[in-house]
């Protein structure tokens, strides 16, 4: 040990070397497109529209089933016969129900709009903003404006410098010293209870796609203070889309209008019951958390396998949300994919890229809680980066000819 090295910095240093190595992977776009039949980039508009009329058609027979759960356990009859109580809890357990199973639908149809803004839905794109705008809308995202930033994110997925999204925090960015600086007291930082990380988690899968859109939650850091998706002199938009992000916006407002003439037709109260709380589930599914950011060393086919395919939700993840975590690393290696094919195109996936092909079975509520804990920030220099959990410790560090130091 040299004089100018503490024990705590030699402790940390050998953590660091004991960890696993990780080599970015080594091949371009086109070598695993060719891995994959063409068959299965083929997109077929009936299809894709029997999928969208079949969540229609669901949160229609969802929609009116509730119409009776009030009524039916409000009754005589039912306080009867379950008594005052009992009629009360199986109305909230009806109600739970409603919104857990019409949440799932609702973000089914939004994942629909997601495969239109990709041009995954059909073959025309006439035909994917047609359908893509309605079923965005009326779930509070701007179509077109969410479809140009979502496009540049999976363009640049994982680039800490370029990313739209999900950009990492850095030890500078929390005001955390660097490890040569001697001992770090990491509660100092991170030291939250469990309740208040809790109240933090729930906070943000509820609100963070909205404040995203509304004011960068999130997003790029190097954009300007006031970035959001609904300005068309956005950072995030050219003068040719000025026009595209005005259709957005009037298709906002007009929900605005309409969701005003129905809390004033039928009450607040129903239309937070029947329309607000499953949208709410809408904006907890949605995405999931970047695995290992890159930054010099980033090209589209690395920043495309670092995402993970998630056992998202079993059964229910699968059909009411069309396998969008299933399957979602070959959705960011090929967007224009339709999902319907994602389950085989990964084998092809899978089998081509080997150990770089990442997939989850944990829980999706433990595996929430244990991102939400474990990926707290960043480095601020390096060529490949991971993230470090609540004691500064990561779970995997760059091969040797990727490291800094």
């Amino acid at each position: 040990m040299s004089a100018a090295t503490s024990p705590t910095e030699e402790s940390s240093t050998s953590l660091e070397n004991n960890l696993p190595e990780f080599t970015p992977m080594p091949w371009k776009l086109r070598e695993i497109r060719a891995a994959i039949p063409d068959r299965l980039f083929v997109r077929d508009t009936r299809r894709g529209l029997a999928w969208l009329s079949l969540d229609l058609l669901m949160a229609a027979c969802c929609w009116e089933a509730a119409l009776f759960i009030d009524p039916t356990f409000s009754s005589r009859v039912a306080v009867q016969r379950l008594s005052p109580l009992g009629a009360e809890m199986a109305r909230w357990t009806c109600w739970l129900l409603y919104w857990w199973f019409q949440g799932l639908i609702f973000t089914g149809i939004w994942v629909i709009g997601h495969e239109c803004g990709h041009g995954a839905f059909s073959p025309s794109q006439w035909v994917c903003n047609v359908v893509g705008f309605v079923t965005h809308t009326v779930l509070w995202t701007p179509y077109f404006s969410w479809k140009i930033s979502h496009h540049r994110h999976h363009c640049t997925h994982a680039s800490m410098e370029r990313d739209e999204v999900y950009v990492p925090k850095t030890r500078s960015d929390l005001g955390i010293p660097p490890e040569s600086e001697g001992k770090i007291d990491y509660d100092e930082y991170f030291g939250d209870t469990p309740i208040y990380t809790l109240f933090t988690l729930i906070r943000q899968q509820l609100l963070a796609f909205p404040a995203y859109l509304l004011f960068n939650v999130s997003g790029q850091k190097t954009y300007p203070k006031w970035t959001n998706h609904f300005d068309p002199g956005s950072v995030l938009f050219t003068k040719e889309q000025r026009d595209v992000v005005l259709i957005s916006n009037a298709g906002i407002t007009a929900m605005i209008l309409l969701v005003r003439e129905a809390c004033l037709t039928w009450g607040a109260a129903a239309v937070v019951k029947y329309y607000g709380i499953p949208w709410l589930c809408v904006t907890h599914c949605l995405d999931g958390f970047v695995y290992a950011p890159e930054q010099r060393e980033w090209s589209f086919s690395r920043g495309a396998a670092a995402t993970v395919d998630r056992d998202f939700l079993g059964w229910m993840g699968r059909f009411f949300l069309h396998d969008v975590a299933h399957y979602h690393v070959v959705h960011h290696f090929f967007p224009k994919m339709p999902f319907y094919h994602g389950p085989e195109a990964t084998k092809y996936l899978r089998a081509f890229i080997g150990e770089h092909y990442r997939h989850s079975d944990k829980p999706v509520f433990k595996a929430l809680w244990e991102s939400y804990n474990e990926c707290q920030f960043v480095e601020d220099t390096g060529d490949v980066l991971f993230y470090r959990n609540k004691k500064g410790r990561a779970v995997l560090r760059p091969a040797e000819r990727y490291r800094t130091e």
